[in-house]
This record gives C-alpha cells, sequence and structure tokens, in this order.
C-alpha cells in the first residue's frame, strides 16, 4: 500500500510557520541553503518520521493536511494554541485506533493530531 514520503506545507510566511512547527513539535526545521523561502523539516533523530518543507504560498488552494502522531493530545492542543495556532474542533474518537483533532496553525493551514491508543 502507497505511503506518504514527504510533505509540503505552503505558508504566506514561511519563517514564522517555521519557528510555530519548531515550538509546538520540536522538529528541526533549517532554510534552503539557496537562501530561497523554502524551509526542510527533518521531524526526528531517534524516531525519524518522514521528512518535509514549508514554503511560499502559491495559491488560495496551494495547502495541505498532515496528520501528526503526539504522545498526548491534550498536551500538543495546549501547544497550539499557546504558539499562535486554534483547536477547530472537539476530538474525535476512532474506535480501536486513537483519537484525533484538527488544529490551524498561525498561517490558517490545518493539519490533524493523533494519539494512538495503547494496549496497556
Amino acid at each position: 500500500m502507497p505511503n506518504v514520503v514527504y510533505f509540503e506545507i505552503a505558508a504566506d510566511n514561511p519563517e514564522e510557520a517555521a519557528a510555530f512547527y519548531s515550538k509546538v513539535f520540536n522538529w528541526k526545521i533549517e532554510r534552503s541553503e539557496d537562501d530561497s523561502a523554502y524551509w526542510h523539516i527533518l521531524c526526528g533523530e531517534d524516531d525519524p518520521g518522514i521528512e518535509g518543507a514549508l514554503g511560499a504560498r502559491h495559491d488560495e488552494w496551494n495547502a495541505t493536511v498532515n496528520t501528526i502522531e503526539v504522545e498526548s493530545i491534550n498536551d500538543c492542543a495546549k501547544r497550539v494554541a499557546e504558539a499562535g495556532g486554534r483547536v477547530l474542533a472537539p476530538i474525535i474518537s476512532i474506535p480501536g485506533v486513537g483519537d484525533v483533532q484538527y488544529c490551524y496553525d498561525p498561517e490558517g493551514n490545518a493539519f490533524a493530531i493523533m494519539e494512538y491508543y495503547t494496549d496497556e
């Protein structure tokens, strides 16, 4: 089955978006070496996720919704709000899988945070 292997997030201000995602998820985000408005994202060192990028928004339809696994959906939702984002909806439980909640970053890009159920 195909898997997501890369992602891009469109932003009107990539530098502010980079600061937001770095603060909320502790991602390592670095500006492209050619000094363009393109920022490379590495999602983890010990438990790496897929690589991605932030870039300038080219049109109003240029957006991405990614689901990001978190340890605590409540803690993460709090960090989203503290960093200037917004929680869009109540937590949605997916039976046998986990809980998901949709949010906006400060640029108005939608994303979801997901806390998987454990077998404890």
